[in-house]
């Protein structure tokens, strides 16, 4: 409709044809309301889903919910090595309250509460409360991330990738990798570097040859470092934490015997990190709808 100014003097009688004509006019229809908002999927409904996509089974082991309401409504979803309470708080901020990490909440590999809360431990007081609190649901995704039937570990994907190292063609030798000609020295700081590793420690000869390296993030255990380390062609170990009267030793104790070998220790979530890319593109896939931020744990180690 076009209006347009009049210069003609009002009198009451063009007063009274004006605002007959302007109740005359018709009403104009109300805008049409938006579609009403769909309600954000659950906990349980995201995850079933993330299932879904990983596959396997989901009735043993550790992966299931550590803590929080299944039913509370998912606002975004922070995907982590270890669910600190540094990174709970980070989520939060970031506006989450899904969260997905690799590693244990509560300490243990199996997140058993019961001597905790018996003991009435502050520290595990205050970040259930925590979590209660901002109405956080966490879940521990591990074991599927490992799983046997997986033909690569994406873990070890990810430490290739930071370092720009071709994956061994056979699959079930993925852990060993060749690398381009350096040293023990070279090798842990570029490491370190790619990492983020702010306390690797290493044993070993310095000016070490290195062409042959085996990578086991996370802790692996003394059996599968021991199975590399005796090999031939393996130079270097390279690990996120050993257990210092296992794996440390059995390395100390090849060299003195004249063995050409080397362990790199990065730390456990150095060695992980990266490997929350993998989770991210997972969650993408399984709930494209529902914000996905990478809210990585720190390392918690400095040198003095």
């Amino acid at each position: 409709m076009e209006w347009y100014i009049c210069s003609m003097p009002l009198t009451p009688s063009r007063t009274l044809a004006l605002a007959a004509a302007l109740v005359a006019l018709p009403l104009r229809a109300p805008t049409a309301q938006s579609a009403t908002p769909v309600a954000p999927p659950s906990a349980r409904q995201v995850l079933d889903q993330l299932q879904q996509v990983l596959g396997g089974s989901w009735g043993t082991g550790v992966d299931h919910i550590k803590d929080g309401d299944p039913d509370t409504p998912v606002r975004g979803t922070a995907v982590t090595v270890m669910a600190t309470m540094d990174v709970l708080q980070r989520a939060v901020a970031a506006g989450t309250n899904l969260i997905i990490m690799h590693e244990p909440t509560f300490y243990s590999h199996l997140d058993r509460l019961d001597a905790l809360e018996a003991a009435r431990d502050p520290v595990t007081t205050a970040k259930r409360a925590y979590i209660r609190e901002h109405g956080l649901v966490v879940f521990r995704l591990h074991d599927h991330v490992h799983l046997p039937a997986r033909p690569r570990d994406p873990f070890i994907e990810g430490v290739l990738t930071l370092m720009r190292w071709s994956p061994n063609p056979v699959a079930a030798e993925q852990t060993m990798v060749r690398v381009p000609a350096t040293t023990l020295e070279a090798l842990a700081r570029d490491l370190a570097r790619a990492t983020g590793a702010t306390a690797a420690r290493v044993v070993g000869d310095r000016q070490l040859p290195v062409r042959t390296v085996a990578i086991q993030p996370g802790s692996a255990g003394f059996d599968p470092a021991r199975m590399v380390l005796s090999r031939d062609d393996v130079d270097v170990l390279v690990v996120g934490e050993p257990r210092e009267w296992e794996t440390v030793p059995y390395v100390a104790d090849a060299i003195a015997q004249g063995r050409a070998k080397g362990l790199i220790v990065l730390g456990h979530v150095p060695s992980e990190a990266v490997g929350s890319e993998a989770v991210m593109r997972w969650m993408r896939e399984a709930a494209p709808g529902v914000k996905v931020v990478r809210v990585e744990a720190k390392d918690p180690f400095w040198r003095p």
